[in-house]
């Protein structure tokens, strides 16, 4: 039953990262448009350079559960490299929640007020010719966030087969369509 959910989890962040390309190919787009109009005819918008920002911290946030899924997050590998795919995945599943999970919870905890107040004041952008609506932005953090603690179950599922020795470790390979 546990690795079934890890299973739907993993199905699901993998629909989350497909759908985050296409914003990472929207922002790609607003930048050209953005350096073209720069300096092709001098002219400048607040409006393009914040939606630059904007898309790519959406990105940013929505991809930290994709990039879990692949174990690509960065980390230093100096003793845990050395270690047996069981010792690694008790060390993962030990440090989930020692570490991971308090900080996920810790970041949504303290960001919903923040939130909660941008969207009280119906914040928007402080220059003229800005994006409105900055509240849509900073809702992203707690959804973001939310994929990241998702995966997380996921991976300390997974971890915890491995460590009892009932799994193998799965080696996740991204298909490229």
């Amino acid at each position: 039953m546990l690795r079934e959910l890890a299973r739907r989890i993993d199905a699901f962040q993998e629909r989350v990262g497909r759908v985050t390309s296409f914003i990472t190919l929207g922002m790609v787009l607003v930048v050209f448009f953005d350096v073209c109009l720069r300096y092709g005819f001098s002219r400048s918008s607040v409006f393009m350079q914040e939606m630059e920002w904007h898309l790519f911290a959406v990105s940013y946030l929505l991809a930290a559960g994709y990039t879990m899924l692949y174990d690509e997050h960065v980390r230093v590998d100096i003793v845990y490299s050395r270690w047996s795919p069981r010792k690694r995945a008790l060390a993962n599943f030990v440090f989930a929640f020692l570490f991971f999970f308090p900080s996920v919870l810790l970041v949504m905890y303290t960001a919903t007020p923040f939130i909660r107040n941008s969207f009280l004041v119906n914040e928007g952008s402080p220059d003229p010719g800005g994006v409105p609506a900055r509240y849509v932005l900073k809702s992203f953090i707690i959804i973001g966030f939310a994929l990241l603690f998702l995966q997380g179950v996921s991976e300390t599922i997974k971890n915890f087969y491995v460590a009892m020795g009932w799994e193998e470790p799965e080696i996740r390979v991204k298909e490229i369509h």
